[in-house]
This record gives structure tokens, sequence and C-alpha cells, in this order.
């Protein structure tokens, strides 16, 4: 289909319907609609009823409305508009001690007292292999509450036509300014959530997030080499304004780049990966060795996430959830030490679950559990994990720190990671006067390739863009860079942070846990960050 037919047939909002690969495939026009709170609540009411009189000494219901677009185009073409919906109810119960659920699609009262039975009678063959019973900390009912992500524009509500333009837009730009391929989707997320438990909750959630990520390739054709730049826009719980890329939120660094905070000019920064992939192609590769490293926002968010975001899941701790690189080598005996040190003295990472225009944010989680900040890391040393409410009592904590979370109505909820950050240094230093002490050392900007073990203790990361930093001044740009870490002699390496004025928030909308597997999101904020004396590897070198 060529632009102009497209947009022709978007006009009205209906776009290319492609089946996907996620829930039912639905008219652009549906992804506004809402359930009936009312009816949400009568439901609710008639499972817990139901569960109740098969024997549940506890009972929560979800009932979700989970809606997705994803436009996807390349260079001229749009290559998929997939509007999505999936509608149910989770019933989760305990029983003599034990934990039962069931799920239907049945969105009547007849639907849910079958699932609510069938959830009891699950609970009630599982107590049977059941040696320790759940214990729940301890919650109050919140009523009957509302809460919606605040945003200025509903993304679902802007229609496919303009969407579609802004990113054919984007691409002709990448391609006037030299590349040789570039695509760009935008990702767009609503998740409807009514929880209700026995407890005496009911709770109303409307949750909206929004990621535009592009890939920009240059090709040199003389020799076929080629390199790409991805985008430096963030995913964030915001609405369609985060597109407006106001200049206010733009941010010029030492190396030139230019990175966002929370507004993103999606075209500007194609234009720019662009120019840089060309240059990338011309760049010098990295002579291996020990270098001081100056880490922007934009790419130790990935090390946040997997050096500190999972390690600190209690349930990796315990050995309960191996799934995606494993458990955890930060151990309770080290917690329990209360000298562990995860890092430096000036280090303090805080999980957060209602940090502004992050992911992970909502009022309350998926166990009707209001949520709040706590320190996982405080002044360098391990203070404590994530859990949620059948795991609070492990730790010797009283409630849960509300991190459950279900990606669906069909799955069961468990714990998952906040959004995990590492805050801002006290002392006034940007970016700019912490590369003036840096005598050998390279800036890294945006995410890139990584891995790491099973015990998330050694790791190695790249980047999207990478300068030398030579006697205090960035020179120019090199290539074929990856850091190779032990974590707690990365964190312990930390020697300096920018103040709160360079504090920005990236994150990962789809990260994997779990099995069967379930994905969520979540933020990472950070300042720029020096680690001293990081062993840096060159990509490109051949062993043989």
């Amino acid at each position: 289909m060529e632009r102009r037919d497209f947009l022709k047939t978007t006009g009205v909002g209906l776009g290319v319907l492609l089946t996907p690969a996620w829930g039912r495939a639905i008219a652009a026009e549906e992804l506004v609609l809402k359930l009936d709170v009312a009816l949400k609540k009568s439901l609710a009411d008639a499972a817990m009823s139901a569960a109740r009189e098969g024997g549940a000494s506890y009972c929560d219901v979800r009932i979700g409305r989970y809606l997705r677009q994803y436009l996807v185009t390349r260079e001229d073409r749009i290559e998929n508009v997939v509007n999505s919906e999936s509608t149910g109810v989770g019933i989760r119960v305990i029983a003599k001690g034990t934990w039962g659920f069931a799920a239907t699609s049945d969105l009547s009262a007849d639907g849910v007292t079958r699932a609510a039975r069938q959830a009891v009678q699950i609970a009630l063959a599982n107590s049977r292999l059941t040696t320790i019973p759940v214990q729940l900390a301890s919650v109050s009912g919140a009523g009957e509450v509302s809460w919606t992500t605040p945003m200025v524009k509903n993304a679902m509500e802007i229609p496919i036509k303009e969407k579609v333009e802004r990113l054919l837009e984007v691409n002709a730009a990448a391609l006037a300014a030299g590349a040789s391929f570039v695509n760009s989707t935008l990702f767009q997320v609503n998740e409807q959530k009514y929880f209700a438990s026995t407890d005496g909750s009911y709770i109303d959630q409307d949750i909206h997030r929004i990621w535009a990520p592009f890939t920009v390739t240059a090709v040199d054709k003389e020799s076929g080499k080629f390199r790409s730049r991805q985008g430096l826009g963030a995913p964030m719980g915001m609405g369609y304004e985060y597109l407006d890329g106001k200049p206010s939120d733009k941010v010029e660094l030492p190396c030139g780049v230019v990175v966002y905070k929370d507004s993103y000019d999606m075209l500007e920064d194609a234009v720019a990966a662009a120019k840089q992939a060309k240059e990338k192609l011309k760049a010098p590769s990295v002579k291996p060795g020990k270098y001081d490293l100056v880490l922007d926002p934009s790419h130790l968010l990935l090390t946040i996430h997997e050096t500190v975001g999972h390690p600190l899941e209690l349930d990796r701790v315990l050995g309960y959830e191996a799934n995606y690189a494993g458990t955890s080598f930060a151990t309770l005996d080290k917690w329990r030490s209360k000298d562990f040190h995860y890092g430096s003295d000036l280090v303090t990472l805080t999980a957060d679950k209602t940090q502004k225009h992050s992911l992970g944010a909502v009022a309350y989680d998926d166990e009707g559990v209001k949520t709040r900040a706590w320190d996982l890391v405080k002044d360098g040393v391990l203070v404590n994990y994530q859990a949620i409410r059948d795991q609070a009592h492990i730790i010797g904590e009283e409630e849960s720190h509300g991190c459950c979370y279900a990606d669906s109505w069909s799955s069961v909820q468990f714990q998952r990671m906040a959004n995990v950050s590492l805050s801002a240094g006290k002392g006034a230093l940007n970016p700019a006067d912490m590369v003036k002490d840096v005598e050998n050392g390279i800036y890294i900007v945006g995410r890139g390739s990584y891995s790491i073990d099973q015990q998330r203790y050694n790791a190695q990361f790249g980047g999207q863009l990478f300068y030398e930093i030579k006697d205090g001044k960035v020179n120019g740009m090199i290539e074929d860079v990856a850091y190779q870490i032990r974590t707690p002699e990365f964190w312990n390496a930390c020697s300096a942070i920018c103040d709160q004025a360079d504090y920005r928030i990236g994150g990962t909308f789809f990260d994997g846990k779990g099995q069967p597997g379930q994905v969520s999101a979540v933020s990472h904020g950070s300042s720029t960050t020096r680690f001293d004396g990081v062993n840096v590897i060159n990509t490109a070198r051949s062993l043989g």
C-alpha cells in the first residue's frame, strides 16, 4: 500500500487492521471505550461472594481491559498497524492456606462465579501438598478509589493518520540526513484495571504508556560496513504530549549529543542519529584497557535494571524465580550483616512506584497495596529488597512494598521490579564539570547490547555512542566499546554523581520474567555518573 492510499483509508481512524499476536483485533475507535465501573463492582462482588461460600479465607478479583496500538514503519512504507484488546477477569483465592487462581473472559455473574469456584477448588487441591501456609502482610481496605496516569493527550484518541504522518516524516528526515535505512515504531498501551478484594478495596485505575523507538542505519557502499544508532527517546508513563519536543526538555551533553527529559523531539533526534551513524563508520576503534567511565542516564538505566533491579527482587534472592538470567548474588546473609557494601558511599538506590512520568507509576499495585518509595541501597549499604504481601514476613516487614503486577487478567500477579533509580548527587555538579577531572575516560550515551550471568554478578554492557575523554576534554567519537564488570566492584567504583538538575529517567517497555513469561514496563532514573578504573574491551577484535 502506498503512503497516500494508506492515509486516505486512515482518515476515519480504521487503518490497516492486521491480526495482532496478543489479544483480538479491534477498530481504532474501540481503543477509547471503557467498561462501566458499576458493572465491574457487581462482577467483583459476585466473585468474592462465591469464593467465600466455597471456603476461601481471602479473595481478590482483577477485571482488566488491556489495549495496545502499535504503528510500524520503514523508510516510506507502513509495515503494520495493530489495534488489539483483551478483556477478562482473574480471580485469586486462599483456601486452607494455599493459593488458587482461575480466569475467565465471560463478563457475566455466572461466568465469574464459576471462575471463583474453580479457583477455590484449585487451592483446595493444592493444599494437600502445602507444608507452609500462605502468610499475607496486612493491608487496609482502600474503599472505592480511582487513579489515572497524569497526562494531557490520550494517545489512543489521536487519529492514526496523524501518528503515521509523524513517523514517516521522521523517516524522511533521517534519509535526507544521510541514513541508508530507517525504521520507526509507536507503541501505545492502556491498561484499564479494576481491583477488588475481601480486604475492602474497590480500585479503578487507568494506566497509559508510550514509546517511540527508531533505528537508523548508515552503510559504506564501498566496504559494505554499516553502523546503526537507535533513538534516545525514553518510554514513558505519559500521553501523546511526550512527543511535543519542548525546547526546555532538551539537554546538550559535553560530547555534543542532545538528549531529552520529559518530552521528545523524535524528528530532531532522527536527523542527529543519521549523522552520528555515518560518523561511526569512520570512528577509530577503542584501545582495550582500564578507563574512567562517564555514563549518561540514557545508558546507565540498563545497568541499573540488570545489576540492581533484578538481583534485589526477593523471589530471585530466595531462589523462587530463576527465569531470565537466574537468581541473585545478593543473598539474605549479605543483607542481614547490615554491612554489605553494594556500592560506594555516594550510591543510594531507591525503588519507587509513584515516580512521576515513570512506566511503573500506579497508585495501587495488583494486590491493592498503596504504592510508595523505599531504599534498596543506602549510602552504599544493602538495606532492603523488593517484596510483596506473601514475602514481606521473610525479611521482617509488616507491609508489602507494593510491587505486585500481572501483565494480563489471565496471568497470576507476582513480584515485579519497581522503578529502581540512582539518587542524584548532593553537591552541585554538572556533566561538563565532571568531565574536567577525567584524565583517561569514555563518555557513553544510550543503551546497547548486554550480557549477564545467572547470579547477576558478572556482566558486560555496550552502548549507542562513545566519546574519548582525554585530560579533561571530550575528544572525538570512538567505536567497538563494551565494559565488563562485577556488580559490587562496579558500584563501589562510583566516584561522582551529578546533581538533581541533570536527573533523567529512561526505561524498558518489555521486561520479561516468570514461567509462563510475563512482561512489565519499568523506569530507571539517574544523573550522569562516573565510575573509575572499569575494564573496557574492543568488541571488534578477532580472537582467531
